[in-house]
């Protein structure tokens, strides 16, 4: 299978879970956690505990979904290692796909998005660093992303609610967005949040939909040299080369015109 037509089978099979993970208000189905004797906890919006929950949900389906078409699910065998899902066809062939999630706001603006180190397994690709397989036995990186609204501001975990009061629980979150873009199409020139070493992605949904990110006209391979010599202040200062080369596409572009000229000084 070529990576086309995985992005293809991809995307029509992520179509469905907008009524999967809904009710028929547009409510996130899951109301909370229910222990062995019927009782109903209710769960927070926290970004972290909200997107597991979705990946736990989500998986089966995915699984499902690879043996449909021929291919196997592998998830990774440790925390932390990339990507969160691997399939793999009957030839052998590898797809990485990474979940991301974020909620947005009435300007149809995330509230961030981050695509993934830009470090470690990104740069040194033949070889397996915190991956199963190296980063350049696949033929593609995909992002599935799952984007919804945040739709509760009061406080209700004091409460404790029986399987009889689900339909009394508010969600918390709802209306949610779902696409398939490959990662270099959405990624942003900015690093992730904090000092990590995480590439940033663009934040406007409509462009996340349709893959218009800052690399889009540029090319997959643009984004990989940016990235791949991309420094943070700190790792700049580490590897002796004073502070960052570039921070932007626009001071990208200048730093190559700047090596293209010393290259061509160095010819005469």
């Amino acid at each position: 299978m070529d990576k086309t037509t995985f992005q293809e089978l991809l995307t029509s099979e992520v179509e469905s879970y907008k009524t999967l993970l809904e009710t028929k208000d547009n409510d996130w189905i899951v109301k909370g956690f229910i222990d062995v004797n019927k009782n109903v906890y209710t769960i927070t919006n926290d970004t972290k505990v909200v997107s597991k929950i979705i990946e736990i949900i989500l998986i089966p389906h995915l699984d499902a979904f690879a043996r449909r078409n021929g291919m196997t699910l592998e998830l990774p065998s440790a925390q932390n290692y990339y990507p969160d899902l691997t399939f793999k066809d009957g030839d052998g062939n590898l797809f990485a796909v990474d979940l991301k999630s974020s909620y947005y706001g009435d300007d149809r603006k995330v509230n961030g998005l981050t695509l993934g180190s830009y470090w470690g397994y990104f740069r040194n690709r033949s070889i397996k660093k915190s991956t199963d397989y190296p980063y350049n036995s696949y033929k593609c990186h995909l992002v599935i992303g799952m984007l919804y609204k945040q739709s509760v501001t009061n406080k209700n975990e004091k409460n404790i609610y029986s399987v009889d009061e689900l339909e009394v629980i508010k969600s918390v979150i709802e209306k949610f967005i779902f696409f398939v873009q490959p990662k270099w199409k959405i990624a942003s020139d900015k690093a992730g949040s904090g000092n990590t070493r995480n590439m940033g992605g663009i934040v406007d949904i409509d462009d996340l939909i349709a893959g218009n990110g800052t690399f889009a006209s540029l090319g997959e391979d643009v984004f990989d040299d940016y990235w791949m010599n991309f420094f943070n202040a700190a790792d700049a200062k580490k590897a002796g080369i004073g502070k960052p080369h570039y921070n932007s596409i626009e001071t990208y572009k200048r730093y190559l015109n700047k090596k293209e000229r010393i290259r061509k000084k160095l010819e005469k």
